[in-house]
């Protein structure tokens, strides 16, 4: 797992709170619009996959989905002759190490999907660490990775040549593209976006400052009077516009304009690497941040701070949460 997402996941905020904040607020949400968690998932786990999809930028919902599909067909009894166990088909040995008492109940059990379908999200996010440094498509080296090993991955330096794991890791990537939502940021655009932000904490706030290329001279002057001009740095929306650059996505230069360049997402259906924005109206939106999961943001925040984490309430406006899609000429 990243550092920064284990930081992260210490801190006390928890993302149901956030939601339930933009829900309040009457954001302009749109279900059309969203990432729409894939309808083959059982009513009883839609809201365990949508939550636990959200635990690392490399996992979605949707890619979550499809792996436990492909497992047990979402049958939490399942068991397999080489004794695979449960909806996420833990070998006993993985789920010693990698199992997880997600529901608070005292007993980490391989059989409970609350316990079983939040550890699977932990073990991809672990095993897609342990990985990264593998030439290749990431998400398909996690893949292979949670199917036939990391030491295996790592061996053949990508997908291993076993028949088995390529069909796995084919029909899972197939299965979580063909999702509805296929027009906005992928999973690894969204874990490029984050560490390329990432890379930028303690940079200096500059009004104006920031563009495709990285921080740059600011210029006069923000709304309180300050100047960015002779401060090499970001302002909000130059660190966004700088870290989507980076996953090969052109966004406009402000925060109006990069919400109108994307698409609306609904509160429960956010992911890392989300925009979340501040205003009253999608015209007078002042703030962008990126989210990165656990209720917080990476943002350059306002003038005499620098580059940093805050939760996502550390504005009280907060407008909407929106998806950056190929499509700039979306009028506000």
């Amino acid at each position: 797992m990243k550092a920064s997402t284990a930081v992260l996941a210490g801190i006390g905020a928890t993302t149901a709170v956030v939601v339930g904040a933009l829900a309040q607020a009457g954001g302009n949400e749109s279900p059309g619009g969203a990432a729409a968690l894939s309808a083959t998932v059982p009513a009883e786990y839609r809201d365990l996959v949508q939550e636990a999809g959200n635990t690392c930028p490399e996992v979605s919902p949707n890619l979550l989905a499809a792996l436990l599909k492909q497992e047990s067909g979402f049958n939490p009894k399942a068991s397999s002759p080489v004794g695979a166990q449960g909806i996420a088909q833990f070998m006993p040995s993985t789920w010693a190490s990698h199992g997880i008492d997600a529901n608070g109940d005292g007993k980490k059990d391989v059989w409970d999907p609350e316990d079983a379908i939040p550890s699977s999200a932990k073990y991809l996010c672990t095993i897609a660490e342990d990985v990264k440094d593998v030439p290749g498509d990431k998400r398909n080296n996690m893949l292979a990775a949670y199917n036939a090993g990391s030491g295996a991955v790592k061996k053949y330096n990508g997908v291993p040549p076993y028949k088995e794991t390529q069909d796995y890791v084919q029909t899972i990537s197939a299965a979580a593209d063909s999702n509805p939502g296929g027009t906005g940021t992928t999973t690894d655009q969204a874990a490029t976006v984050i560490n390329a932000a990432e890379e930028k904490i303690g940079t200096p706030y500059s009004w104006g400052g920031g563009n495709a290329n990285g921080a740059s001279s600011g210029t006069c002057c923000s709304p309180s009077g300050k100047s960015g001009v002779g401060i090499v740095g970001f302002d909000c929306s130059g660190l966004t516009l700088y870290a989507y650059a980076k996953a090969g996505i052109a966004l406009p230069r402000t925060a109006a304009e990069q919400y109108a360049a994307s698409e609306p997402v609904n509160p429960r259906q956010m992911r890392p690497g989300d925009l979340v924005f501040y205003g009253t109206s999608a015209a007078s939106i002042h703030h962008v941040g990126i989210y990165v999961g656990n209720g917080y943001i990476l943002n350059a925040p306002k003038p005499g701070t620098k580059v940093r984490y805050d939760p996502m309430d550390t504005m009280p406006d907060l407008y909407a949460v929106a998806r950056p899609t190929s499509n700039t000429n979306k009028e506000i």
